[in-house]
């Protein structure tokens, strides 16, 4: 059985047991449960609003990381208008604890 779940603005396919690098969601430790878009077992597919309704993943923050930083420049010719800035964007490494139907 697998899972579609949407999280940080992105979907993950995700199964029972897997580890997931996705943007930060809280400390480490805690317990989350992640809102499934599609539920996969064998040859049933659960994906309308109706079939989900009880339908919940849960996982367990592992760790938390940092992605690469990355550095940016503006510029505006003949006004002497530069910017610099940087950003490094906060990673939770995750671990799918269950996966229920409902």
């Amino acid at each position: 059985m697998y899972a579609i779940v949407a999280t940080g603005g992105k979907q993950y396919r995700i199964e029972e047991g897997q580890t997931l690098k996705v943007e930060r969601l809280g400390d480490v430790g805690s317990e989350v449960e992640l809102r499934p878009v599609m539920v996969v077992d064998g040859d049933q597919v659960l994906a309308t609003p109706a079939d989900l309704a009880g339908a919940s993943v849960s996982a367990r923050v592992i760790e938390e990381t940092k992605g690469p930083k990355i550095n940016g420049f503006t510029y505006k010719s003949k006004s002497n208008n530069r910017r610099r800035y940087g950003h490094r964007q906060s990673y939770a490494t995750i671990e799918i604890t269950g996966i229920t139907k409902g």
